[in-house]
């Protein structure tokens, strides 16, 4: 089956809790029950929780509810309006039997998430919708039929004709009003305007939505550190710019400047040439994974020229970006 929507998580169990919130995407009207045959309890037989769902005031009935995701913003809605809450305990086997078996409906996991190295490490989830694909909207209940009003037919017979006299009135009042308009612009000079050119200059405006969105990836980008003497992108960075190419896809207009950066450690040279290679990872990961033009890139190594910490190299292996359009 041709891929729907793309789950992207940080943890298998977030990422598990991302599969199901797809399917419910997809099936905006399922209730409980669909959800349970949708996804039965054998997919995670090593849990050690008896059900894969309970419902949400079921909390320490069917199972220890502290198994089970609690968070408000955790729960699922099912069509009917009841809530359920999907057991947060996934072993590696399991998981990897809930990945397999989401994709017989449309639903696929991000090729570098860190599913694979256990549930013990935060993070969330978020969805990405492929091919086209849109998802369904929930069906609302009957409408009433719109009330018309009942509109009385016009009458479609013409007024009696005036009197010809009236018409012959009309024609000379008119004829004479011409014959002033006439009269009085000959008297009058002809009046130059001095049209004054005014060039005006596009101005791009940002909403605000827009500024805490780049502020919020730009925080996420610096963040991700790169290990000693390396150049490979990790995983925090590689969200970060998947999530700055959909901003990028979004306006056309924008251009950015990769700067890479390095610790002071180290020879000099060498450290201009590494923070080369760490912003020249991040543009090649925009443009070959996320597909952005690479006439709207520039990379740009710093070296160990603007440390952000003289006091922790560790904070300056990084790579930032800035807007230059």
């Amino acid at each position: 089956m041709e891929s729907k929507i793309r789950v992207y998580g940080k943890a298998q169990n977030r990422t598990a809790l991302g599969i199901v919130n797809a399917y419910m995407v997809m099936h905006p009207e399922a209730t409980l029950d669909h959800l349970r045959a949708a996804f039965p309890d054998s997919l995670n037989p090593d849990s050690g929780v008896k059900n894969n769902f309970v419902e949400a005031g079921d909390k320490g009935t069917n199972a220890n509810w502290d198994g089970y995701f609690q968070n408000e913003d955790e729960l699922l809605t099912m069509g009917d309006g009841t809530q359920a809450a999907l057991v947060k305990m996934w072993t590696k086997p399991s998981f990897e039997r809930l990945v397999a078996h989401a994709a017989q409906y449309g639903i696929e996991i991000a090729q570098f998430e860190e599913a694979e190295k256990g549930f013990g490490r935060k993070g969330g989830y978020r969805l990405e919708y492929l091919n086209g694909y849109t998802p369904p909207q929930k069906k609302e209940g009957p409408q009433e039929p719109k009330k018309t009003e009942s509109v009385k037919p016009t009458s479609t017979e013409e007024p009696k004709k005036k009197s010809k006299a009236w018409l012959w009135i009309l024609i000379i009042i008119l004829l004479l009003a011409a014959a002033a308009a006439v009269f009085f612009a000959m008297q009058r000079e002809p009046e130059v305007k001095v049209v004054e050119k005014v060039v005006e200059k596009k101005v791009v405006v940002r909403d605000t939505v827009f500024i805490e969105k780049i502020a919020e990836i730009q925080d996420n980008f610096n963040a991700a550190q790169f290990e000693k003497d390396k150049a490979e992108l990790n995983d925090d960075a590689k969200i970060a710019l998947h999530d700055l190419a959909a901003i990028m896809k979004q306006n056309a207009d924008i251009k950015l400047s990769i700067e890479g950066h390095t610790s002071s450690e180290g020879d000099a040279d060498h450290n201009q040439k590494l923070s080369e290679q760490r912003a020249k990872a991040a543009v090649d990961f925009l443009v070959h994974r996320e597909g952005i033009d690479s006439t709207r890139l520039q990379a740009v190594g710093k070296g160990s020229t603007e440390p952000i910490d003289p006091n922790n190299p560790e904070a300056n292996r990084r790579t930032e970006f800035k807007i230059i359009k």
